[in-house]
This record gives C-alpha cells, sequence and structure tokens, in this order.
C-alpha cells in the first residue's frame, strides 16, 4: 500500500492469520532516494509500493510488530544501505538487536545497470558501498541476507532464459569478488547472498 500505516494494517492482518515473513515494496521516489515531498516525487508518491523516506515511516510500517520473529524482504537497490539502516534502527527501538534480525534486502545494484536503470552512484562507488553493507551484517546482522540477485528483472528486460542465467550469475561472481577484495572472509558473507530467477 503506498502509506506505512496502511501496509502496517495489512502486515499485522496477514501475520494475524500465520503469516511468518513479509515482503515490502518501496514506492518510486524511495527507490530513487527521494522524499515524498520533493518535485520529482510529484505524481509517484505510494503509487507502486510504500513510501518510506524517514525513520518514523519505517517504525510505523513496523509498529507492533517483531522484528525479531519475523522474516523481511525488502525490494530496493540504489537506497538499500539508508532503507536497511532503517530497519536496524527501527528494531532497536522494539528492543531487538541486530544479530537477531532475519531477512533479504535486494541490493543489486549490478543488475540495475543491466535491466532496471534504477541507480543513484556510479558502479565503483555502488560496489564500495555493497562490500561495506556486506562486511557490517557479517559482523552485525549475520542472519540478514545482504544481496538478492535478481535475473527476474533481466529477463523481463527482454534477455533469453541463457542471458538472463549468465548475467546474474556472473553478478553473483563479481559480488563475491569485491568482497574477497575488500578483505572479507569469503565464508563470512557468501552464504548470504541468494538469488531470484524468472
Amino acid at each position: 500500500f503506498g502509506t506505512a500505516a496502511d501496509t502496517n494494517k495489512r502486515f499485522l492482518y496477514l501475520l494475524e492469520h500465520g503469516q511468518t515473513g513479509l515482503s515490502t515494496a518501496f514506492d518510486m521516489p524511495t527507490l530513487m532516494g527521494y522524499d515524498s515531498d520533493h518535485a520529482r516525487s510529484r505524481g509517484e508518491v505510494g503509487r507502486e509500493g510504500v513510501a518510506v523516506c524517514t525513520l518514523e515511516n519505517m517504525e510505523t510500517l513496523f509498529k507492533g510488530i517483531p522484528l525479531g520473529e519475523v522474516s523481511t524482504s525488502m525490494t530496493i537497490n540504489c537506497t538499500a544501505m539508508i532503507m536497511l539502516a532503517f530497519y536496524i534502527a527501527t528494531a532497536e527501538k522494539q528492543g531487538v538487536a541486530p544479530d537477531r534480525l532475519r531477512g533479504t534486502i535486494q541490493n543489486d545494484i549490478l543488475k540495475e545497470y543491466i535491466a532496471q536503470k534504477e541507480w543513484i552512484f556510479p558502479p565503483l562507488p555502488s560496489m564500495r558501498i555493497i562490500t561495506d553493507m556486506m562486511a557490517f551484517c557479517a559482523d552485525h546482522v549475520p542472519k540478514w541476507n545482504t544481496i538478492w540477485v535478481s535475473g527476474y528483472h533481466i529477463r523481463e528486460a527482454g534477455s533469453t532464459s541463457l542471458q538472463e542465467l549468465a548475467f546474474t550469475l556472473m553478478d553473483g561472481f563479481t559480488y563475491v569478488e569485491f568482497g574477497v577484495k575488500a578483505g572479507i572472509p569469503v565464508d563470512k558473507f557468501a552464504p548470504r547472498l541468494s538469488f531470484f530467477f524468472n
């Protein structure tokens, strides 16, 4: 839903009916790093997902939801570091330590350059942010999947199934390469990479 409050109601309903994991899709301004009141956000706020541009929005989104007991996925890429920071801060306000959090954040910036074009930084700075997130989560949020490598969007952008597989695996290899180059032991972060295919 478009607002954090409406989405929270839906999340609570799902949890009351046996759901154990929550999937969060964000609106275009959130995906691109714009506040809801920015001129470029006009007409897009809450249109294709929930608007989250402040910590308060994230707190509203997960109000009454025990973040230590659910798994949350977040479909977001170039501003993934902001949403993860908001999520961790929201959990800490609930008294939930980061090492208890479970979930997945898409954070697949290479797929954005290939298929979706929702990026705000050049490739190397983006990869630095991603390896910083991998290192942080390996040490502090060990049950969190730091990248959800997504072939689905590559296929939806017009690739063949073979091209989808090739690009997605290459993206995964590249994340591992950059993580190792950043000095993170591969066994500490590679098990937290997940894949999603069409």
